[in-house]
This record gives structure tokens, sequence and C-alpha cells, in this order.
């Protein structure tokens, strides 16, 4: 999968791009703000290239209903205390950020069903296997065919016009 993007803005100049309805989503998580370029996304679809997003259920839905050709996937754990022994084996976190997590994760859980596709992260191997091959199966839309055939898009148009 290609790397994404990320860009630091000030408080301020976020607050004015988003104020001018330049992000397809944002939020403001342990006092920062996040949001994901709407004319970034935009330019990536049009050339029929792969956006991957990681954001939470809430950009999900807000994305979905801006662009509904999309395809919301989450990744989950496949048990909470899996999810818990994962955080202390990192040991990148005090007691009391594990905890806050894990509630997180149990809000986001709530929204599974509202998801196109699930990939259960049990087995590293197998979810990325799952996830690419919902990526390529995207790929096969006619829409993402023919952003990437262009000429093949100028010939079905001419032979659908008629000429």
């Amino acid at each position: 999968f290609p790397s994404h993007d990320t860009h630091f803005l000030s408080e301020e100049e976020f607050l004015a791009r988003q104020k001018a309805g330049d992000f397809l989503e944002w939020a403001q998580v342990h006092g920062n703000y996040y949001g994901t370029s709407k004319s970034w996304i935009e330019s990536q679809m049009q050339s029929g290239k792969d956006v991957i997003l990681e954001i939470d259920w809430q950009g999900a839905r807000q994305i979905q209903q801006l662009i509904p050709s999309a395809i919301w996937i989450f990744i989950l754990p496949p048990s909470i205390q899996a999810l818990e022994d994962r955080l202390r084996k990192r040991a990148q976190d005090d007691e009391a950020t594990i905890q806050k997590r894990v509630m997180a994760a149990k809000d986001e859980l709530t929204h599974v069903a509202e998801a196109n596709y699930l990939v259960i992260n049990d087995r590293f191997e197998q979810a990325l296997q799952d996830l690419s091959q919902l990526v390529l199966a995207s790929r096969l839309r006619s829409q993402s065919q023919l952003a990437r055939h262009h000429q093949l898009a100028k010939e079905l148009g001419a032979l659908s016009s008629g000429n």
C-alpha cells in the first residue's frame, strides 16, 4: 500500500480550513485536530489511486455520506482482552492510558455493523491479506477501472455517445 501524507497545520490554519469546507471529515481528539483534505482525496480518486484512511467511526460515517462509493473497512481485534494484552505488551503507555484506550475501543466497536467489511486482526498476516483482497476487489469497480484506463474510457465514451 502506498504511504500516506501527513501535513501539520497551526490550530488557526486548521480551523480556517475547516470553516472553509476544506475537509471531508475532521475531529478533535485529545486536544489535537485531525482532518482529511477534500481536494487531496478528490485528486487521488480522479487519478484512479487507492486511498486508505485510518480514521474513527465518526469520520468513516462522514466520508460515506459524502462519497457513497467509499468502502468502510473496520479492523478490529479478536477480543477486548487481546487488545488490552497487546497494549500492555507494547509497554508504551501507563495503566490509565491503557484503560482509556480500551474504553475508547469498546465505544468504537459498538459501530462495527455500520461498516461494509470487517477484518479481524488476530493474525497480522491474515488480516493484511484480507485487507489486500478488499482493496484489489475495489479496484475492479467500473469507476476505478475507467479512472486508471483513460484511453479505454475515452473509447467507451465515444461508443456510448454514438460517435
